[in-house]
């Protein structure tokens, strides 16, 4: 969800990478199902290792995942503490969406206001 809505806000503002600890095997229907509610098509995305999208120059890893990143990431780490909705209930599924959107848009807001979304 987090890509999703940092690929369809954040175009031209930043390059958005998603990859997983664990990854899931595909995306669950019902993050797609609540997604295309607000019209964000998940289609080009698929859960992948982390190790696909490293080594390169990251400035910032936003963290979704509960766990501890690998210390080699040599990015500033942001988590965000994010319910998992997988097996829950589609009310589920949007307040955690929900959730994620605003995240996603205050942070887009604090880099596109030229405050430093590093520190």
């Amino acid at each position: 969800m987090a890509e999703g809505f940092a690929r369809a806000c954040g175009a031209g503002v930043w390059e958005v990478e998603s990859a997983g600890l664990m990854p899931a095997v595909n995306i669950a229907p019902l993050t797609r199902q609540v997604m295309e509610e607000k019209k964000i098509d998940l289609v080009d995305q698929f859960p992948k290792p982390l190790e696909w999208v490293l080594p390169g120059p990251i400035d910032m890893v936003v963290n979704l995942s509960g766990h501890d990143l690998p210390k080699q990431l040599g990015a500033m780490v942001r988590t965000w503490n994010v319910r998992d909705p997988i097996g829950q209930s589609e009310r589920v599924y949007r307040k955690v969406r929900d959730e994620i959107e605003a995240l996603v848009l205050e942070l887009l807001q604090e880099v596109r206001g030229g405050r430093d979304a590093l520190a």
